[in-house]
């Protein structure tokens, strides 16, 4: 009796928390909550949260407009709000911020976290410049998080391919070309305000694909 009362608390748990997480992906589409993979100025923010796990409750932001989370190469994700040029700017909203109920906000310098890297397997930087074969497949990799997004948070994207590498960073991509076209597309996708799209060999993602 006792593991079968064990089971049914371990399933209501992890019901709870595909909830939550489901909750989390919403308020990702929505732009509530915008994942950050280089901080940039100004860099003073109010940090509410800090947590290894994805919080249990969504709603704790429920009463923040927007919150940015960056995913630190401590483990830790951090959750701010606001971007302020000096410190001083940002205290003066401290207490509007823990007046909402986030008694343990405080003044942070994103230039002070270390971000994790979006991308840990491949970056353009590292590897050098992708010699690209004209009849080879490639694909052009949109954005990656540690949390996984709807696909309709890529709206001006007709079709977009999803992919959780070994590092349990998922990715997302354009479906695949060949060489001779994968330039134009990199372009288009720029244009449509992903700066940071970049080229990868299709042949590397490909079977990490969720289909």
């Amino acid at each position: 009796m006792k593991k079968i009362i064990f089971i049914l608390v371990c399933l209501v748990a992890m019901q709870l928390n595909m909830t939550a997480q489901d909750k989390l992906a919403g308020l990702r589409t929505s732009k509530q909550i915008i994942t950050v993979d280089e901080p940039t100025a100004p860099y003073y923010t109010i940090q509410v949260l800090a947590l290894k796990l994805p919080p249990s409750d969504a709603n704790f932001f429920g009463s923040l407009d927007v919150v940015k989370e960056y995913p630190c190469e401590d483990g830790y994700v951090r959750y701010c709000v606001g971007s302020y040029s000096t410190f001083s700017e940002a205290n003066s909203h401290l207490s509007e911020i823990r007046d909402k109920g986030y008694s343990e906000a405080f003044v942070a310098n994103t230039k002070k976290f270390s971000v994790s890297a979006s991308d840990v397997s491949y970056s353009p930087s590292r590897s050098g410049k992708l010699v690209i074969s004209p009849n080879k497949d490639y694909v052009v990799q949109l954005a990656a998080f540690r949390y996984p997004v709807y696909l309709s948070f890529f709206e001006n994207v007709d079709e977009v391919y999803e992919y959780r590498l070994n590092d349990k960073i998922f990715r997302y991509t354009t479906p695949p070309c060949k060489g001779s076209e994968v330039e134009s597309v990199l372009s288009e996708m720029k244009g449509k305000g992903y700066a940071k799209a970049f080229i990868v060999d299709y042949d590397r993602y490909a079977p990490f694909k969720i289909e």
